[in-house]
């Protein structure tokens, strides 16, 4: 992917979607997808990362963010979390041949960096495993900035319920057949933010969810409780919402 030229502001937040070249498949087995999470995490800092063959600590880091903590003991070795963030990672979801994100900027031009590092490291990867050539990702990302709170919810459930054509193909045309599994399958799909934040300990370590989950409390105490209640519900209400009718 190559760097975008418009300007992305600091403290705005952007919907992004980056797809296959010509719509190809860039996860084919569970590593690849392990790969691109980690690589969420390595690459969201200002200064240079490689992370190619850095097996060890891959190893170490699945522990790590599955535990949810910054700074951890490890088999006996503290790891601590001192990135420089480029962006806050608000959400996110990964298809077989596209990924969607919901990213905040926090430092100038830093979702035009990250972007770049995020695709030409993974493609790199891909390329290795797969002894390929060339690109494997469209030339640009898509981005749209998001404006408003009702608007920002809609996303983010957008975002999440991507998966739900993995498993019901065709529902944008016929609707959801099965509401209850679509829900469930969410809830369990692992290559996405959505099991986070409705309380389910999955990549804690990688998205900042703080913000969204106020967004979805409203006032009051207890907006952790409240926002993973109300983002559960408002999910749930979108899969009924598109549920087959006879």
């Amino acid at each position: 992917m190559s760097q975008r030229k418009e300007d992305f502001f600091i403290g705005e937040i952007y919907h992004i979607t980056v797809r296959g070249v010509d719509g190809r498949e860039i996860f084919a087995a569970e590593e690849d997808h392990w790969r691109m999470v980690f690589s969420l995490f390595e690459f969201n800092t200002t200064k240079p990362v490689t992370i190619r063959r850095q097996r060890e600590k891959r190893q170490k880091f699945k522990q790590m963010i599955r535990s949810g903590l910054a700074s951890t003991e490890l088999e006996g070795q503290k790891i601590d979390d001192k990135r420089d963030k480029l962006v806050e990672i608000m959400a996110f979801s990964l298809m077989p041949n596209h990924v969607h994100f919901l990213l905040r900027q926090i430092k100038p031009s830093g979702i035009s960096i990250f972007m770049q590092k995020l695709g030409s490291g993974y493609a790199r990867y891909f390329n290795d495993r797969y002894d390929r050539k060339g690109h494997l990702f469209q030339d640009k990302f898509t981005a749209s900035r998001i404006s408003g709170d009702d608007y920002l919810k809609t996303v983010i459930v957008y975002i999440h319920t991507n998966p739900v054509s993995l498993i019901e193909p065709g529902w944008k045309e016929k609707g959801i057949r099965n509401p209850q599994a679509a829900a469930k399958f969410l809830e369990e799909y692992r290559w996405s933010s959505y099991p986070d934040y409705i309380g389910r300990k999955n990549f804690p370590s990688v998205t900042e969810r703080d913000f969204m989950l106020r967004i979805f409390a409203g006032r009051g105490n207890d907006y952790l409780k409240k926002g993973t209640e109300k983002i559960k519900l408002f999910t749930e209400a979108w899969i009924k919402s598109n549920e087959m009718r006879d």
